[in-house]
């Protein structure tokens, strides 16, 4: 009670005087107690008469007071809490200054009340919060000024530290009233709103979710429509809060909604960048130009590329999908240093320090995410190739090598296919130091991913095979019907040069692992690898291909050349209309040269591995691919098809005179060695994987001059005349007797019969 005998007769300067107490006390008691009641509602209607210092200590003694009241578990007593409401109404008038001072205690002491674990007290304190929130938004805020964000800043405090779902609801729902009915007065607070909105979307609680986004979403359709430039200083935290809406798991629906809302956000900063950049709140320090991008675009991209960190499949693929629309929707708007910093935002997708931990996710993350994102990235880079070459290209290849060294066949086969679409889709306006760093990112790929363990492996112990002599023989016979190919589970590529998107079907890594029961962990992790190792290494010689002669052309040609074989052409004129569509022509002979070197070291490796029956024996018994001897067909006949694609185009190529020589010792050495090793093949269906390869061979030497196909025919023939004895096919005959016929013609042994003018002879 002594309390209260001070707070009568606080003067002006907060000073007790205790002689008034003693006199009053003594009419006191002659009063009656109605008397006391109008007294004391007195001393609370005349605080505002006390100065700044004054009304201060009045105002923090109170609060004391009612937190004496409120100790009481049972019974608390909410009289002084009343009070408190009540001079805060009565003082609201003060100036600014004096008014945040007050506030600065009041607000606290809600923010205990606002907690008291009595729900009654606390659902008293956030209701006196809302009426005199109500009232203060009513004065509206002057610009520059951040008393509303004072004012409303308890509303946090208690949805932060409060979590009776009574109160968080309620709490919600009061600043749902303030956004429904003072909108157009509230300028600094709707920071405060945001957060706690924020707070609120991560709840489990479906009412409080769904109302606080209901609001939001309001706020961001239809108050940033009306009162856009007194709510952009709150716009990042829009972004915030709604990117928190999308990462609760709980609420699906509600995360693809806040996606979109994201969405229409990045239309208002399209359409009022000028209202950004006339902002000058807290980014004195930015240039005006960049303004737009630091408080717009930037907190949007960053925002989506959280949700694709920290979501689920469906909601991540949904945030990709339109983070990636934003930049080529608005794209061309931004300058070359903002894409800088967006794409090291948008290459954390690919972190492996962020990736998840368990390998099922891990897979399933660079299966989806990282490919899709691998897709969309260059689908942006050609799409704005003019601004991003510089910026981006260098990391676009350090981003393709990653993913053809990560374990995983999808990505794999994706980094390959995205790096042939970037080259196929902007090669014409590469310049030549692009053109270098494309070849070294193939040669690196190339290096990196050839199998070299596939003949260096061993099995534990040393022992290869078990059984008898001739049991290990005839296991040990070449390349059979029985034997495999590594890459015969691979997926087909698109012959018409559409990108490859990702199959739901098994890859070769899964096949292979259901069908090897008996390989032990470590060899099954290592088979996997060296599996996928394979895949890349076929996928980068298709890659090469369609890149310098344009997907589907090299299909055609064999197509044709098998045509013109099985029709006895006289003149072998085969045409390949769409050769000049490659990237050909504006790859210079050294570069050529190094991605041949690639493909005939890619060629060799299949090859010794090919010959080596003992080693492939060991994979198989090991239960490295399936249930017959692995082989590696497909990768020894496409890479040197390629090669011999390239080395008879620089031929031919009137451009590349210089280059010439070379080329020719090149043809000279590959061709007789690819002939020599033919030789040597003992099995039938081996020999027929050659088929193909032996009629471009022939064909392309056929179509030379004269005078070159001399240099050619004297350094194959004893090997051709060889190659009579096998049963050839009757394309191959065909085509063999024609180039035995122009060995007469050429050589003056015998006289071109009329049928045989149509021969080249240029």
């Amino acid at each position: 009670m002594e309390f209260w005998w001070k707070l009568f007769f606080l003067d002006v300067g907060g000073n007790v005087d205790w002689k008034q107490i003693a006199s009053i006390q003594e009419s006191i008691g002659e009063t009656s107690s109605q008397s006391v009641v109008v007294a004391v509602d007195r001393i609370f209607t005349g605080s505002t008469r006390l100065d700044g210092n004054a009304i201060v200590d009045f105002v923090r003694w109170l609060c004391a007071v009612s937190m004496d009241e409120l100790l009481s578990a049972t019974h608390p007593r909410m009289f002084s809490l009343q009070k408190i409401v009540e001079i805060s109404y009565y003082n609201m008038g003060r100036i600014r200054l004096q008014w945040s001072r007050i506030w600065e205690v009041i607000g606290d002491h809600f923010n205990k009340v606002g907690c008291n674990p009595n729900e009654d007290v606390a659902i008293f304190a956030v209701d006196s919060l809302r009426q005199l929130s109500m009232k203060f938004l009513e004065k509206g805020e002057l610009a520059n000024f951040r008393f509303q964000k004072d004012f409303l800043r308890p509303f946090e405090h208690i949805m932060k530290r409060n979590r009776s779902p009574t109160i968080r609801d309620m709490v919600v729902r009061c600043i749902a009233q303030m956004v429904n009915s003072q909108a157009a007065n509230i300028r600094s607070g709707w920071k405060n709103i945001f957060s706690v909105f924020h707070l609120a979307a991560s709840d489990q609680d479906e009412s409080i979710v769904e109302l606080a986004f209901q609001t939001t979403g309001h706020i961001v359709t239809i108050v940033f429509e009306k009162h856009f430039p007194a709510t952009i200083d709150s716009f990042q935290d829009a972004v915030k809060c709604l990117s928190e809406f999308a990462c609760n798991a709980a609420f699906p629906d509600t995360s693809m909604e806040a996606i979109r809302l994201i969405r229409h956000c990045a239309k208002y900063v399209s359409d009022r960048p000028q209202a950004f950049k006339e902002y000058t709140s807290d980014d004195m320090n930015v240039a005006p130009e960049d303004r737009v991008w630091v408080r717009g675009w930037f907190p949007i991209l960053f925002e989506l590329s959280c949700i694709i960190n920290r979501c689920k499949l469906d909601v991540r693929t949904r945030g990709l999908t339109v983070m990636f629309e934003i930049m080529k929707t608005y794209g061309h708007t931004y300058e070359k240093h903002w894409w800088q910093d967006l794409f090291r935002i948008v290459f954390r997708i690919f972190d492996n320090m962020k990736l998840p931990e368990q390998q099922t996710e891990k897979a399933e993350w660079m299966t989806t995410t990282c490919n899709h994102a691998l897709y969309a990235i260059c689908d942006v880079f050609t799409q704005y190739l003019e601004v991003l070459s510089d910026v981006l290209l260098d990391d676009i290849f350090a981003q393709l090598y990653w993913c053809v060294q990560q374990d995983n066949e999808q990505l794999a086969r994706s980094g390959t296919n995205c790096l042939e679409n970037v080259v196929i889709l902007n090669g014409e306006k590469f310049t030549l130091e692009i053109w270098d760093k494309t070849c070294t990112c193939m040669l690196d790929i190339f290096k990196t991913t050839i199998p070299h363990a596939l003949l260096t492996w061993r099995p534990v112990g040393g022992e290869f095979c078990s059984g008898s002599a001739a049991d290990a023989k005839e296991k040990l016979d070449t390349i059979s019907q029985k034997s495999v190919d590594i890459h015969d589970s691979i997926q087909p590529r698109p012959s018409d040069g559409r990108p490859y998107q990702p199959s739901t079907g098994s890859t070769v890594a899964e096949e292979t692992n259901k069908a090897r029961p008996a390989a032990k962990f470590p060899e099954q992790k290592l088979f996997a690898a060296l599996l996928i190792k394979c895949v890349v290494q076929l996928e980068l010689i298709q890659t090469i291909d369609n890149i310098v002669f344009f997907p589907a052309t090299s299909k055609k040609e064999d197509a044709e050349n098998l045509a013109a074989a099985q029709r006895d052409s006289v003149d072998f004129d085969v045409h390949v209309d769409t050769q000049d569509q490659g990237m050909y022509r504006f790859l210079t002979s050294q570069q050529l040269f190094k991605l041949l070197d690639c493909l005939l070291e890619s060629h060799r490796f299949a090859k010794a591995f090919n010959s080596n029956n003992e080693q492939r024996t060991a994979l198989w018994k090991a239960g490295f691919k399936g249930k017959s001897k692995p082989n590696l067909l497909k990768q020894e006949t496409s890479s040197l098809a390629c090669g011999l694609r390239i080395l008879f185009r620089m031929y031919m190529d009137e451009s590349r005179t210089s280059a010439w020589e070379e080329v020719q010792q090149r043809l000279l050495n590959v061709c007789s060695e690819a002939l020599s090793y033919f030789l040597t093949l003992t099995s039938e269906s081996h020999r027929e994987a050659w088929t193909n390869l032996l009629l471009l061979f022939l064909t392309k030497v056929l179509k030379i001059s004269d005078e070159r196909f001399k240099a050619h025919a004297s350094f194959y023939y004893p090997l051709l005349c060889e190659i009579m004895q096998f049963d050839l096919i009757p394309e191959l005959r065909a085509v063999l007797r024609r180039f035995f016929l122009r060995i007469g013609v050429v050589f003056q042994i015998s006289q071109p019969p009329e049928q045989e003018v149509g021969i080249s002879k240029h």
